[in-house]
C-alpha cells in the first residue's frame, strides 16, 4: 500500500482497505487464510509441476489481501492492452501472409523463419474471421508511479484464468463486508465474454449456435483443473483427442447419441501435439486429420496454429516497432528495456554487467532457464556466461527491475511488501477486442524474490478494479 518509493503514503485506491485492516481483529486474516486453503483443497483447485515427485496435490498459495487498481488507471491499461493485442494479431496475420513487416525491416526474417514455433503449414492461410490470438495473457509489472510495462506476451495457450475467477469467488465468500465497502468491477462476466468471443469466431457456415468444445491433453496435464473448470463454466463439452474424429474435412465429436459436428475448438494442446498426421506422429492426444479440417475452414482453433512466434522473447524486443508499424501510433504500454544478445554490441554489454541483470532464454517459460544476476552465486553467473557465449541468439537480458510491491500476509501473520505482476486476459474476435476487468495477480511469496511463477513457489491474489 505504500508508495513505489517505499514511502508510507497509501495509494488512494487502497484507503478504504487500509482503514478496514486497521480495525480488523489481529488474527482475522490468518483465520480467513486457513479457511481459503481448506476451500481450495476441498474443491480440488490444484496444479501439477512436471518432474516434481510430490506434485499431485500442489495448491497455489492464495493471499487474502486484494490487489487494488483505480478506475482511471484501468482505463489507460485497457487501451494499451487492446492496442498491443490488436498489433499482435496484425503481426501474425502479416508474417503468415504478405510479410510486409519483414520487407520493411521491422523484424529480421531469420527471427521468424528459424523460430521453433513458426508453422510453415500456415503460410498463406487465414483462420476463420482472420483472428489469430482469440485469448491472450499479457504479463505486466509496475515499475513506477506512472503505470505499467509489459514483461511478456502469452499468445499460445495462456493459463491462469480459472484462478482469477476462483480467487474472486473466495474473496466474496470470506470478506462480504469488505466487498460491500468498495465498488468493484465484476470478473465473473469473463466466461460470458469468452463464450461470445468464441461464437463470433466460428466459421461462417456454423450458424447462430456453433458447437464449441474445450480440448485438453487429459488429466495428467498440469492445468487440467483449469480445462475442466472452463468447460463447465462455458457450458460446453470437455474433450480429449480420442473423443473427436475427422471425416471429409469436418470434425465430429463422439457422443452417446451419435456423432456431432464441432465448429470451434478452444484447445489447450500445443501445436506439436494437435494432429499426428501433420506434426508429431507420436502424439496420442491430438486428432488425426484436424489440420486438414482447419485448412478447409471448417473448424476454428482457438488460438490459431502458429501463434507461438509472437510469444518469443526475442520477438518481444521488437514489439514497440511492431505496434508503431501496424497501429500507426506510439505504444501506450512500454516494454522493459531489453538487450538482444544476438547483437554483438548488446552481448558485450550484457557479459560486462552479468551480475546485475536478468537473462532469459528466448523460448523459455514458467521462470525456468533464467539467471537473476543479483540473486546468483559467482559459479552460477560464470556457468551462465559460458551458455551465453556458446549460443547468444538464444537469450535476451533485462535490468533487474525495481518492481512495485503489494501488501501481502506473510508466514508470521503480519503484512509485508511482496513483488507482484499482473496477467490480464484479452479476448479478440471479429466482433472486437475485450478485456476482463482485472486479471491474475501473481505474488512472489519469498521475501525479496522477483519470481512470481507458481511453479517456482509464487502465489496469487484477487485483483480489484474499482468502478468510478
Amino acid at each position: 500500500m505504500s508508495g513505489h518509493d517505499g514511502s508510507k503514503e497509501v495509494r488512494p485506491s487502497y484507503r478504504t482497505l487500509a482503514r478496514w485492516l486497521e480495525t480488523a481483529p489481529a488474527d482475522l486474516l490468518q483465520a480467513r487464510s486457513r479457511q481459503a486453503e481448506l476451500f481450495f483443497r476441498r474443491m480440488g483447485v490444484t496444479f501439477a509441476v512436471y518432474g516434481d515427485v510430490e506434485s499431485n496435490e500442489r495448491l497455489i498459495p492464495f493471499d487474502v489481501v486484494p490487489r487494488i487498481i483505480g478506475a482511471n488507471e484501468w482505463t489507460d491499461l485497457e487501451k494499451g492492452l487492446k492496442q498491443r493485442v490488436s498489433a499482435l494479431n496484425a503481426f501474425l496475420k502479416d508474417i503468415y501472409g504478405p510479410q510486409e513487416c519483414i520487407k520493411a525491416g521491422i523484424v529480421p526474417a531469420e527471427l521468424i523463419f528459424t523460430n521453433p514455433h513458426y508453422r510453415p503449414e500456415m503460410q498463406g492461410r487465414r483462420p476463420p474471421g482472420d483472428i489469430w490470438t482469440h485469448i491472450c495473457g499479457v504479463d505486466l509489472v509496475r515499475t513506477g508511479e506512472d503505470g505499467f510495462v509489459v514483461l511478456e506476451d502469452n499468445c499460445r495457450t495462456p493459463s491462469g484464468v480459472s484462478y482469477m475467477l476462483e480467487n474472486r469467488e473466495m474473496m466474496m465468500r470470506l470478506f462480504p463486508d469488505l466487498f460491500a465497502e468498495h465498488r468493484i468491477r465484476p470478473v465473473e462476466t469473463y466466461t460470458d465474454m469468452l463464450l461470445a468471443s468464441l461464437r463470433a469466431s466460428a466459421p461462417d457456415h456454423a450458424g447462430a449456435d456453433p458447437n464449441i468444445v474445450v480440448l485438453t491433453p487429459g488429466p495428467f496435464n498440469s492445468a487440467y483443473y483449469e480445462h475442466s473448470f472452463l468447460a463447465d463454466k462455458l457450458g460446453v463439452e470437455l474433450v480429449e483427442g480420442r473423443d473427436l474424429f475427422v471425416d471429409d474435412d469436418v470434425v465430429y465429436m463422439r457422443t452417446t447419441e451419435g456423432s456431432q459436428k464441432v465448429d470451434v475448438i478452444y484447445r489447450r494442446v500445443d501445436d506439436d501435439w494437435l494432429d499426428p498426421l501433420t506434426f508429431r506422429p507420436d502424439s496420442t492426444v491430438g486428432v488425426p486429420g484436424l489440420m486438414s479440417a482447419y485448412m478447409a475452414g471448417n473448424v476454428t482453433l482457438s488460438n490459431a496454429v502458429g501463434t507461438g512466434v509472437a510469444d518469443d522473447k526475442a520477438v518481444y524486443t521488437y514489439m514497440p516497432e511492431i505496434i508503431r508499424f501496424f497501429s500507426g501510433g506510439d505504444p501506450i504500454l512500454g516494454n522493459v528495456p531489453t538487450w538482444r544478445c544476438r547483437e554483438p554490441d548488446a552481448l558485450k554489454e550484457v557479459l560486462d554487467k552479468l551480475p546485475e541483470l536478468v537473462v532469459k532464454e528466448v523460448g523459455g517459460s514458467g521462470g525456468y532457464g533464467m539467471l537473476v544476476g543479483p540473486a546468483s552465486t559467482k559459479a552460477e553467473i560464470e556457468d551462465f556466461r559460458a551458455k551465453l557465449i556458446a549460443d547468444p541468439d538464444d537469450f535476451i537480458a533485462q535490468p533487474t527491475l525495481s518492481l512495485s510491491t503489494a501488501p501481502t500476509l506473510d508466514a508470521s501473520g503480519a503484512l509485508s511488501p511482496r513483488h507482484v505482476d499482473l496477467r490480464p486476459f484479452v479476448l479478440s474476435s471479429p466482433a472486437g477486442v475485450r478485456v476482463a476487468p482485472g486479471g491474475l495477480t501473481r505474488v512472489a511469496l519469498k521475501q525479496g524474490s522477483l519470481v512470481v511463477n507458481s511453479s517456482q513457489g509464487g502465489g496469487t491474489k484477487d485483483t480489484w478494479v474499482l468502478d468510478d
